[in-house]
């Protein structure tokens, strides 16, 4: 018998990390019974308290790099545990209920519990074949419990980017997984939901950070609700559609209004502007025209067709899982720059620079 591992669990997880799995071994050894305890004083079965601290296991493996605080590993194990456990028992309570209402099979044969344990073994490798920013919010929404603001806390990322990472998720599950949609309630949403109208609420500018920069953001607001999609853009786009959304007279056509004339010229019409994926940190969209060639949809940054259908009134539409309730104003107090102070900047700037060559920007 080998003598016992005295290390510090924080002298483990580091060595973990580096991919010593008997480091990891020793943290479960040391932690696993009381998780599995926790979680059986929950469900009330052992049996079931077992499955849980695999399960939990399984997401500390693979979340171990998020772990702030090494040597509180126990606690953190306890946690995942009983996230799931509350997972557990909520599904348990739902198929009671639906007991009583109808009669079941009295359970799985020999042949289901295999095809079952397989069908676990797959989803896991589909999961872990994820993007890194997918599978973190997968396991810790859907394997954890944690809510979309939760996990928005864990990965310092907005709402609406949890929610759009969850559905590109769910989208490559299916394919990979052979299947149209995961069978779990959570995860059924339709691949191309319907679109969400918004409008142009606030443009606006932080402070000059230390180098001199500054950074420019849109914020989009749904009409009929008070949900937000909030997206960083250029400083450029930022002040040309300042310029368009405080109807600031320029000497000059700008480059977005002369695009939009382009279009009319060409008998050309901007139908909308739909925003309806984030890839990371990038959200891509789409103009859709009507011209002479018939409907036609167009690949765009959202800051280019922002600009154009704030010129000419087109819809703008958005996934509504891109979207998410504002928490509090702190957003604008770090961007106190205005649409309409933007707005009079480029004004004056062009003025002061003077317009002999026809260009303002």
């Amino acid at each position: 018998m080998g003598r016992p591992d005295c290390r510090a669990d924080a002298d483990l997880v580091q060595c973990a990390r580096e991919g010593d799995k008997a480091a990891f071994g020793e943290l479960l050894s040391r932690h696993i019974p009381t998780a599995r305890a926790l979680a059986q004083r929950l469900l009330g079965e052992h049996e079931l308290a077992r499955d849980v601290v695999q399960e939990a296991a399984v997401v500390a493996l693979l979340g171990l790099e998020r772990l702030v605080a090494p040597e509180r590993f126990g606690a953190w194990l306890c946690g995942i545990a009983l996230n799931v456990a509350r997972r557990w028992s909520r599904r348990q309570r739902t198929t009671e209920a639906w007991s009583e209402l109808e009669v079941i099979d009295p359970g799985p044969g020999p042949d289901e519990v295999a095809e079952a344990a397989l069908r676990h073994r797959t989803v896991r490798r589909a999961i872990a074949g994820l993007a890194p920013g997918q599978r973190a919010a997968v396991y810790l929404f859907y394997l954890q419990g944690l809510t979309y603001r939760e996990v928005a806390g864990e990965l310092n990322i907005p709402i609406g980017a949890v929610k759009a990472r969850l559905h590109q998720a769910r989208g490559t599950l299916a394919v990979r997984l052979g299947e149209e949609q995961p069978e779990e309630q959570t995860m059924t949403e339709t691949a191309a939901p319907e679109l969400t109208e918004v409008r142009i609420t606030e443009v606006r500018r932080s402070e000059d950070d230390e180098s001199g920069r500054s950074t420019h953001l849109v914020v989009l607001q749904e009409i009929a609700g008070e949900r937000q999609l909030v997206i960083w853009i250029g400083p450029a786009e930022a002040v040309a559609l300042a310029v368009s959304l405080e109807s600031e007279q320029m000497p000059r056509p700008m480059t977005y209004q002369f695009t939009a004339s382009l279009l009319q010229a060409a008998g050309a019409t901007l139908r909308e502007v739909r925003i309806a994926q984030l890839d990371g940190t990038l959200y891509y969209a789409n103009a859709v025209l009507d011209g002479p060639a018939g409907r036609q949809s167009i690949d765009a940054r959202p800051s280019d067709g922002l600009n154009l259908a704030a010129l000419t009134g087109a819809a703008i539409r958005v996934n509504p899982s891109l979207l998410a309730v504002p928490d509090d104003g702190e957003l604008y107090d770090r961007f106190p720059t205005t649409a309409s102070q933007l707005a009079a900047e480029a004004r004056t700037t062009f003025f002061r620079k003077g317009s002999r060559s026809g260009d303002s920007t």
